[in-house]
């Protein structure tokens, strides 16, 4: 399941987070991120993903 999640965190992010975590801090963190540059939020993404 973490295949499917990391590739919709590729293509949009914020969702591979909220599916992850739901709504909470790293959620938002990551809309910022996603907003300031597409490639940042790539990385908290994945990075979220693999921790959680």
């Amino acid at each position: 399941m973490d295949i499917v999640r990391i590739i919709i965190a590729i293509l949009l992010p914020p969702l591979g987070v909220f599916m992850q975590v739901g709504l909470g801090k790293h959620f938002w963190i990551n809309i910022v991120l996603t907003i300031f540059g597409y490639i940042p939020g790539i990385i908290h993404a994945v990075w979220v993903i693999a921790k959680y």
